[in-house]
């Protein structure tokens, strides 16, 4: 939805409103920043999400302050931003980035439904690292009752993207300095295994899938 607080002012042809291009954006990520009013000061907040369909899913500890704030039914804004590029030009002016970001607003709601809030961790721990869920234990009844979901259903808010080259001023174009981009990539190292690790466990195949994966 395109609302006034949701549309891109500043350069308004990079915004989109599309629900496909939001989504490819939230789903080449894990983590967002959550914003919010707690006793009359704003405060952002880092924390991992997972998508499924038009919902957000995101959990943390029962005492959170920030969920329980969120579960009131407060405003919240979310955040997800990726950076792509450097873009150097010939002037410090005109010096930019390359990238990609959605902005959400709306209202978080509290999963009660012991069923929904099991499948709700599984996505989330699938948006970080696809198919771990099934390799691991799965939550008990105490981590469940001191772990909070709350969702937030994907209604109002834009992505804004920068795609571009260079946009120095034309007489700077005469100038005796380097411009252009400089990507910026983020790919999976090798495994550490815990010192722990009982011998003989060989790497899992969530883990061997990623290996050297860009991100």
């Amino acid at each position: 939805m395109k609302t006034e607080r949701s549309k891109v002012k500043r350069i308004p042809k990079r915004g989109s409103y599309d629900s496909a291009t939001i989504y490819r954006i939230l789903d080449n990520d894990f983590i967002c920043q959550l914003g919010f009013v707690h006793n009359d000061h704003p405060i952002v907040i880092p924390t991992i999400y997972g998508r499924s369909g038009d919902v957000l899913y995101f959990h943390g500890a029962s005492v959170s302050r920030m969920l329980q704030s969120l579960e009131k039914g407060i405003s919240v804004s979310l955040n997800v931003t990726r950076t792509n590029a450097l873009v150097l030009a010939r002037s410090a002016f005109h010096h930019s980035l390359n990238y990609e970001s959605v902005t959400l607003f709306g209202t978080a709601q509290l999963v009660s439904d012991e069923a929904e809030k099991i499948k709700a961790l599984h996505i989330i721990s699938d948006q970080i690292i696809s198919k771990r869920w099934e390799e691991v234990r799965e939550p008990n009844k105490k981590e469940l009752n001191v772990t909070k979901v709350l969702k937030l259903k994907i209604i109002e808010g834009s992505a804004k993207i920068r795609n571009e080259g260079v946009g120095d001023d034309k007489k700077d174009y005469e100038l005796d300095i380097w411009a252009g981009l400089v990507p910026i990539e983020r790919n999976y190292g090798l495994a550490i295994p815990d010192p722990l690790l009982k011998e003989g466990i060989n790497l899992p195949d969530s883990v061997l899938n990623i290996q050297n994966e860009k991100i």
